[in-house]
């Protein structure tokens, strides 16, 4: 009874959420695609820091290990990141070149398309795999309460669904913007949110002997969530804006950081 309640629970808080946020990204808020990358940078950063670290910081584990690990996940993207463009000047001709060396003056146009194949791997992979290892400690958080009671767990399980909904509005964005479709961003988060039930599973088989590690699970989403929103979005929101754009871009920022931060606050309350 209490697996059958676990695998409930962490299907509908990684997958619910998932198709919530799609809801009012795809729908509501469709038109200002723009404001949405905003706002993906905003939610993500939120995340990171006011949500993920200071648990992960709360634990026994050593700061400076931490950190280490912080600074350890950066490198890794960046990396990561490199490899991708490497990867993607052998495969296409070397006027890309162009776009790199000429970042900040390039038309508009031609900024979009350097930043659309740039972002195809630290928008993308970086967000799903940073949403992976975060939905595997999301699920070995409701195992554990779900176990302790059912009622508790399916208020963690509630409120896991909640708080990721802002979040999972920005990894949208994101994702519709490196995969083309809307359909395909929706698949890849989705799959991404499945690992929420993984990581139940092995919760409710490892109870206990997890939870040294679950500090080390946050900080390694962190780093990807960060990594996405200081080397891929804000660059893109760096641009010369008339006064009333640039209002608006400060303010759907704005918008994410404070909505995680609501929701965050409101799901810890319960």
């Amino acid at each position: 009874m209490t697996l059958i309640a676990i695998l409930m629970g962490t299907i509908a808080a990684g997958v619910g959420s998932v198709w919530l946020a799609a809801v009012l990204a795809m729908g509501a808020l469709a038109r200002f695609t723009q404001h949405m990358l905003s706002m993906a940078a905003g939610a993500l950063m939120a995340t990171a820091f006011l949500h993920l670290l200071p648990e992960a910081f709360e634990s026994q584990a050593q700061a400076h290990t931490l950190f280490g690990l912080l600074l350890a996940g950066l490198v890794f993207f960046f990396l990561l990141d490199k490899a991708e463009l490497w990867h993607h000047g052998h495969e296409h001709h070397h006027g890309g070149e162009a776009h790199e060396h000429d970042h900040g003056h390039a038309p508009h146009g031609d900024d979009h398309h350097h930043h659309h194949d740039h972002g195809r791997l630290t928008g993308g992979w970086a967000v799903l795999a940073g949403d992976s290892v975060h939905a595997f400690g999301d699920g070995i958080l409701i195992a554990s309460a779900f176990v302790a009671d059912l009622r508790l767990g399916a208020v963690t399980a509630l409120a896991v669904l909640a708080h990721e909904v802002p979040h999972h509005m920005g990894d949208l964005a994101v994702l519709q913007m490196t995969s083309g479709t809307r359909r395909a961003a929706l698949v890849k988060v989705s799959l991404a949110g499945t690992v929420t039930a993984l990581g139940g599973l092995v919760g409710y088989a490892l109870l206990g002997q997890l939870d040294d590690a679950l500090p080390y699970f946050l900080v390694a989403a962190s780093s990807s969530f960060i990594y996405v929103a200081l080397a891929d979005l804000i660059p893109q929101l760096q641009k010369r804006l008339g006064l009333r754009a640039t209002i608006a871009q400060v303010a759907w920022l704005l918008a994410g950081i404070t909505l995680v931060t609501v929701v965050s606050g409101l799901a810890h309350s319960h």
